[in-house]
């Protein structure tokens, strides 16, 4: 791997101008495509297998044109201090919005609440609905258009008036803002590592072609593949973050090689040979992470996954070939590491074979140059400590990890309605006046179906079921079952005494399917329970039930793959265990924050409530990917000292003083990346961002720094050991570099031959 690369690199530096434009012309490519592409809503929301979407299935069989699916709208009215929604004036207004509404192109029916008795019982709150033909997320920006005017009309005439439903769903927006100030961060840590401009814009540079090329194609595929706006938001979400990862950890190592005595082409080589072997290795597990998530076998995530797989595939592209070809661009601009003034002039030289050092490999003394040694570093100096106090380190850090983790054993899983919205949108208004006037349950009604095809009576068993619901706690409305034309289906609507989102909604919808396995066995008709609310839950249960084979899935592939990378069986066990760690801090930590609302208000969280359910499985694919990143990056640095014949703790010190820094850079990095995205207005993407960017704190700072470099201590040799059986069937990759070193020690020999050939000559 490591000599391929080493090639690779040598000849991107070489053929920059060749290099340079492929990846410009595929990004001119991606974009003209992402422009000239039709518009495309976001996916539509589906989970096959589920009994909520049997249901919807069903009632698509059953009531045709009926649009079972189909997205709602809501307008709710409220009337003025000491007037009521029955007055003459206030009707008007209210029939005049029903009319409105009524010419829409897309809608299927609009509700008179004086005709269906959407009245409160004061007579001071009343809704209208409005069904569409296409789900919610679905609609054209008119229809929107138009249920917003028509609320804004009724808005003029004095009343209170908000929307709701999710027809207003338009998409999941990152905060733009928040983005900005997150690569003004990134920028400055880069220039702070790298040590100037240039090099700083490098990483910079390429993540954000990489980025483009990425989102760009998701946008051309996406009418043609159903992908909606949160899977580009995922995907600039993380190939930003690893595409300046992955470019920052290449220029670092050039940087190092140049310090070493080496011509700026062999350094280049060298960088990608051994840096870039680990962004390949990296790169995999994130891709594994990410491209796993198909398992849960449901489309939407699936297609998030492996949109975002393909990014960071790209990432990995362009840090191995655009990297070193916009090094030969960059020349001498690009400094190795230490080199503190231009004027000093370049030591390393510019030409192939124009050397300060040895021949391929040699040093000049310390960083290239003879002198006092340099003072050790921070890293240097944690490493060392670490290493003489490994139990306290590990043990501090374990319990750290453990407190933060408590929370998440009160973990509530849901998926955001518009309770959930800040106070300031129209949806929460709309949500907050349905509940004052006709209580909470009105905002996640649930839609009994009765499959009575196989019901010797089926209206009796309709009445059956419609009677065992009124019986049942926590139901404020039971409306009468209405059957489709064949007379073999019904639909009832129940109205919950709770919020959607409330636990006691959730055993209510287990309550009815448990009855309904009773009505079955008595008269042959099937219950199923569906609609928004009954979806969310058992999307939530899906979620649930997939997580233990999808965790064991991707830790196992990855921990076959680090077993390669690091030939070692405890290292790989290690890292696993720590990213669990880590992972379920961070999950703590979301809930404290979004559960509990502690410290909400520092980020903008307006109204507590359950966690989003795909957030645990999510985090464990995103989370395992970058975490495996930082083992890559910190341990074969370690693991390449150690072959090359360092004692174990002489190889931890090894490794932090070349990968600390640059590790720290790239998890400040990836956490301003993820951090910008909690300016968003949408609490999902709010929650994905401070989860993502807690998660990379936790692990890079406390597992990758304190606990590993303990847990080496403490096992010292033991750490690299592997069965013999084993060393001889897995392929070596050679992540360290060695087969360089191997021919770095030939040619010194051919050249020594020459040497001596030419003085007996």
């Amino acid at each position: 791997m490591a000599t391929f690369l080493y090639k690779l690199g040598r000849l991107a530096f070489r053929r920059r101008h060749f290099v340079a434009l492929i990846w410009v012309a595929l990004l001119t490519l991606a974009g003209v495509g992402a422009a000239s592409a039709p518009a495309a809503g976001t996916t539509s929301f589906s989970i096959p297998g589920v009994e909520a979407q049997k249901a919807f299935d069903l009632l698509e069989q059953r009531f045709p044109g009926a649009s079972a699916d189909g997205g709602t709208g809501r307008i709710v009215f409220k009337a003025p201090e000491g007037q009521k929604m029955t007055d003459a004036a206030n009707k008007a207004t209210v029939e005049k919005t029903v009319d409105a509404l009524g010419d829409g192109s897309e809608v299927v029916s609009v509700t008179d609440p004086f005709t269906t008795g959407a009245v409160s019982k004061d007579g001071t709150v009343a809704y209208t609905s409005v069904k569409y033909d296409a789900p919610g997320m679905e609609l054209k920006d008119s229809t929107r258009d138009a249920l917003e005017k028509a609320g804004d009309e009724a808005r003029a005439t004095g009343l209170t008036v908000d929307v709701g439903g999710d027809a207003l769903q338009a998409g999941a927006e990152p905060g733009a803002i928040g983005e900005v100030i997150g690569l003004a961060i990134a920028a400055v840590v880069l220039v702070i590592t790298l040590g100037s401009l240039v090099a700083a814009g490098l990483p910079l540079l390429t993540a954000i072609i990489g980025v483009g090329i990425g989102v760009s194609t998701i946008t051309a595929l996406a009418k043609a593949l159903d992908l909606g706006d949160t899977t580009s938001t995922l995907a600039l979400m993380i190939g930003l973050a690893v595409g300046i990862d992955y470019a920052l950890f290449i220029v670092s190592r050039y940087r190092s090689e140049l310090a070493e005595g080496r011509d700026r082409e062999e350094a280049v080589g060298r960088a990608t040979g051994t840096a870039g072997s680990a962004v390949v290795f990296a790169g995999l597990t994130v891709v594994i992470a990410l491209a796993g998530l198909a398992v849960v076998n449901v489309p939407m995530l699936t297609k998030m996954g492996l949109a975002a797989a393909g990014t960071v595939v790209v990432a990995v592209l362009i840090a191995l070939t655009m990297i070193p070809a916009l090094l030969g661009y960059a020349g001498k601009k690009v400094r190795a590491t230490g080199e503190k003034r231009r004027s000093t002039g370049d030591r390393t030289g510019d030409r192939t074979g124009d050397r300060t050092g040895e021949k391929i490999g040699g040093k000049t003394g310390e960083k290239g140059r003879p002198g006092k040694q340099a003072k050790p570093g921070l890293g240097v100096r944690w490493a060392s400590f670490v290493i003489r106090r490994p139990a306290a380190v590990l043990l501090l850090g374990v319990v750290g990890l453990g407190a933060v983790a408590v929370p998440a054993t009160q973990l509530e899983l849901g998926l955001p309605d518009d309770g959930s919205q800040p106070t300031s949108t129209t949806q929460r208004r709309a949500y907050d006046l349905l509940s004052e006037g006709f209580g909470p349950g009105f905002n996640g009604p649930l839609m009994i179906v009765v499959d009575a095809k196989n019901s010797d009576d089926p209206k009796a068993a309709a009445t059956t079921v419609t009677d065992g619901i009124k019986d049942l706690k926590d139901v404020a409305t039971v409306t009468p079952a209405m059957f489709n034309k064949a007379g073999d289906t019904a639909t009832i609507t129940v109205i919950p005494g709770s919020k959607p989102s409330s636990t006691q909604t959730e055993e209510l919808v287990h309550t009815i399917r448990d009855q309904g396995t009773d009505v079955r066995a008595d008269t042959g008709a099937q219950v199923l329970v569906t609609g928004a609310t009954a979806m969310n839950i058992d999307f939530s249960q899906k979620l649930n039930d997939a997580l233990i084979p999808y965790l064991g899935l991707v830790v196992g592939l990855a921990f076959l793959l680090l077993i390669v990378v690091f030939r070692s069986i405890l290292v790989p066990l290690k890292a696993a265990l720590g990213f669990l760690l880590s992972v379920l801090a961070a999950l703590g930590a979301v809930v404290a924050v979004f559960q509990w609302g502690w410290l909400g208000g520092l980020i903008g969280v307006e109204e507590t409530g359950p966690i989003m359910s795909m957030m645990p499985i999510f985090m464990v694919g995103v989370v395992f990917g970058l975490a495996m990143d930082y083992e890559v990056f910190l341990v074969t640095r370690m693991r390449e000292a150690y072959v090359h014949g360092e004692s174990p703790s002489q190889a931890i010190v090894t490794g932090f003083r070349h990968s600390a820094k640059v590790v720290a850079a790239a998890a400040i990095i990836m956490m301003a990346v993820f951090g910008g995205f909690i300016s968003s207005t949408e609490s999902m993407i709010k929650m994905i961002g401070f989860g993502l960017a807690i998660a990379v704190f936790f692990d890079a700072f406390i597992v990758r720094m304190a606990i590993v470099p303990a847990v080496l201590a403490l096992l010292g040799k033991k750490a690299w050991w592997l069965p013999k059986w084993l060393d001889r069937v897995l392929p070596n990759v050679d992540v360290e570099g060695e087969g360089l070193k191997t021919q770095a020690d030939a040619a010194s020999s051919r050249d020594g031959d020459e040497d001596r050939e030419l003085v007996r000559a």
